[in-house]
């Protein structure tokens, strides 16, 4: 599967019934509890990551990039916007990117 093809997912399941959808009924809850979720699972992989267990990561890395795409839709921001972006950044290294954004 790919992350546009998740994204897709994401989509339908948005237009769905929260009563039948937990991505609807996260929607709902609006863009602050979708972030707030998105930041929970994104500590847990942290912590499987820092332990070492690669099938907890997993599983967890999974949980992540769901809930990254969700947190995308809650403000109406494409994957392919993201895609964009870290496509631009091709062009330089992390350290002269990361420098560029320094004051």
């Amino acid at each position: 599967m790919t992350l546009e093809e998740l994204e897709q997912i994401v989509i339908a399941r948005a237009s769905a019934s929260p009563d039948e959808s937990w991505t609807a009924k996260l929607l709902a809850t609006g863009p602050a509890k979708v972030a707030e979720k998105f930041g929970e699972e994104a500590v847990e992989a942290i912590i499987e990551a820092v332990k070492g267990d690669a099938e907890r990561l997993t599983s967890e890395a999974a949980d992540v990039l769901f809930h990254l795409l969700v947190m995308l839709r809650s403000r109406n921001v494409a994957l392919s916007q993201v895609m964009d972006e870290l496509a631009r950044r091709q062009d330089r290294s992390g350290l002269a990117e990361k420098a560029a954004r320094q004051p």
